[in-house]
């Protein structure tokens, strides 16, 4: 058996067996069977169960609930979309940018709620989200963070802080301002997924590990679920396993499965909080070569996720993608230039996982009742709170209940498909080195580069 406490430092301190649950046994008929028990598929049995006790929910995971990304993601549990409100008010209008973003800060409140509900310590601590500038051409970017959500009447959950107001919150080493969004909160995502689990548990679902579905059949006349173990037919089937959705035959080309990678510190002394600060737990990024992701933990450790990414050749998803120790090293090496304190301080951990984007960076929520098949992925890296919103919008659709959910363009939307192998690895590695280009003249000229590059422009195309 693998040894899962291995794969993330959150898995390892889940507070849970991670033995696996049982496999299914055998072909079996439900009423709604899901693939995939990380986040989405989670929220959507919970949703669903909690709509309509009745019903017979199946959950099949290849692994171990939270194995993939729900159990190794940076914990931000934030209002964050892969879609800027001006690129959501382009496509779609100002009002569905608008719900979107509403829809977002319900998805971060109602994490919360269900963790209270269900006796679920995943140390959520809603402190908000703090963008970081180190520079001053990184400036522009915070300030159109703020006008982005101003366009569209929400600049009430935002605000924006100089240099001295930044500090004041959290040392960090050349900031010159940040951005505040109010509705974001830390979280230990691995105790979220596998407190989900047991919910679920409670409710009446059942969770299937170590079955790992190889291909799905639509309606009419029902929708199949083929596994190394059986069939699972029912009314109802729901593909929620985001980057790992590129291994189904169908769907090998609707999502790209994209590395992300966290170096963790040792618990630090309260020396060295004192200097640093970060009382409210506010998760954090920041911008440019030395750009990431941070977590302040509740044990005290500083987990820093490098913005850094490899795209694997044919999509092919495997322990080796997740173990780059060029990019720890970047990223032990950026955690002490944000955080000069730190020097001594010791990294206890490194891991890394997959996280899915779609070909339009736009996430799917859709339910195809003639073939009785629903899709729910595409986060782009922001699907902590995002695979709430997907868990709850499906339990609409699904149950057919009119709603504001059910409005969101997610529900209509049909994702492109990525380019044929080579061509979408040569376009990742395009994207990618040019984008490092970019940052490293930006931060040699002081001034920020003027639009995108022509790599950048044909990907978005």
């Amino acid at each position: 058996m693998k040894d899962y406490a291995s794969y993330s430092y959150w898995l390892e301190h889940s507070g849970d067996d991670l033995t696996p649950r049982p496999p299914l046994d055998g072909s079996k008929t439900v009423d709604v069977a899901i693939l995939g028990a990380g986040f989405t598929g989670l929220w959507t049995a919970y949703h669903l169960l909690q709509r309509d006790p009745s019903l017979n929910v199946a959950v099949l995971e290849a692994e171990i609930a939270g194995f993939g990304a729900s159990g190794r993601n940076g914990g931000w549990c934030f209002a964050g979309f892969p879609l800027s409100p001006t690129e959501l008010t382009e496509r779609y209008g100002r009002d569905a940018a608008r719900a979107i973003s509403l829809a977002m800060y319900d998805a971060v409140d109602d994490v919360g709620a269900v963790c209270e509900r269900e006796g679920i310590d995943a140390h959520y601590a809603k402190g908000g989200e703090l963008e970081i500038a180190r520079a001053e051409h990184e400036l522009p970017i915070i300030e159109e963070m703020y006008e982005d959500f101003r366009s569209i009447g929400l600049e009430d959950h935002y605000e924006m802080y100089d240099a001295e107001q930044t500090v004041e919150r959290l040392q960090v080493a050349g900031a010159v301002g940040s951005f505040w969004n109010r509705e974001g909160a830390a979280v230990q995502p691995a105790r979220l997924a596998r407190g989900l689990a047991r919910a679920v548990e409670r409710h009446g679902g059942k969770i299937y590990e170590q079955t790992r579905v190889l291909d799905f059949t639509p309606g009419p006349p029902a929708p199949v679920f083929h596994t190394e173990r059986g069939d699972v037919t029912a009314k109802v089937v729901v593909l929620a396993g985001e980057a790992y959705l590129a291994e189904q035959p169908k769907m090998r080309r609707r999502i790209l499965p994209i590395t992300s990678h966290i170096v963790l510190t040792e618990p630090l002394s309260e020396d060295v909080w004192s200097e640093i600060g970060w009382e409210r737990r506010e998760v954090v990024g920041g911008f440019g070569s030395e750009g990431a992701y941070l977590n302040h933990t509740a044990d005290g450790r500083i987990a820093f996720g490098p913005y850094r990414s490899h795209y694997p050749f044919g999509s092919k998803i495997t322990d080796a993608i997740n173990l780059q120790e060029e990019i720890f090293a970047h990223g032990r090496k950026s955690a002490l230039s944000w955080f000069p304190m730190l020097e001594g301080v010791e990294f206890t951990h490194s891991w890394g996982g997959v996280l899915g984007m779609p070909r339009d960076h736009m996430p799917t929520m859709a339910y195809n009742r003639p073939t009785g098949v629903a899709f729910a992925f595409g986060y782009t890296g922001d699907g902590v709170a995002t695979t709430n919103l997907s868990g709850r919008t499906l339990t609409d659709l699904i149950t057919e209940t009119q709603s504001e959910l059910t409005e969101l363009p997610m529900t209509r939307h049909r994702p492109r498909r990525w380019e044929p192998e080579p061509l979408r690895w040569l376009g990742s590695q395009m994207v990618m080195w040019s984008r490092h280009r970019n940052e490293r003249k930006a931060e040699a000229t002081g001034k920020r580069p003027e639009g995108e590059t022509l790599a950048e422009r044909l990907w978005r195309s």
